[in-house]
């Protein structure tokens, strides 16, 4: 399988677009890849924006970015709510610092806000935050995905497809 030997973190918390936790989730495990939900805290269900229950796996506080290959940063509410949690900031300057794959799509980008991710890049998001990754210091595309280094950034459900393909293609060599 094509991502067997990968690890990957999708964070999580309440108010989460569905289709952007749940296509990558399981597109993730088709491809052989480890898959964790990480949460502020482990084995508690989340409620997406519509109400659809995610029972995350791991809590923020005890993974490390380290032991990552990649991390998802999905939209929503939830980059809302994940930012005014120290240990799920902790975690994402974690991966950051390790210099795994950084993805997130729609508002995800609000979490890599508060690092030094964005800084000289080229991204994307959902329009609302376009000046906020601005700020962070990349520079705004709009396009349905932007693959930057290691950070591989989509604007809406709608470009799903294509930034899950850049996803695996990252991973895969």
């Amino acid at each position: 399988m094509a991502l067997a030997d990968k690890k990957i973190a999708i964070l999580l918390d309440q108010q989460y677009q569905e289709m952007e936790v749940w296509v990558p989730y399981y597109r993730f495990l088709e491809a052989g890849a480890t898959v964790h939900l990480v949460a502020p805290k482990a084995d508690v269900v989340y409620p997406s924006k519509l109400g659809y229950p995610c029972r995350s796996t791991h809590a923020a506080a005890e993974v490390s970015g380290e032991n990552y290959d990649a991390v998802i940063f999905p939209g929503g509410w939830a980059p809302d709510f994940m930012r005014r949690n120290e240990t799920m900031n902790r975690f994402t300057q974690e991966c950051v610092d390790a210099g795994i794959l950084l993805a997130p799509i729609c508002h995800g980008g609000w979490m890599l806000c508060s690092t030094d991710a964005f800084r000289g890049k080229r991204a994307t998001g959902f329009v609302a935050i376009k000046h906020d990754v601005i700020n962070a210091g990349a520079t705004w595309l709009d396009e349905e995905t932007v693959v930057d280094g290691n950070l591989i950034s989509a604007r809406t459900p709608d470009d799903i497809p294509a930034w899950i393909k850049s996803i695996i293609a990252y991973l895969e060599t």
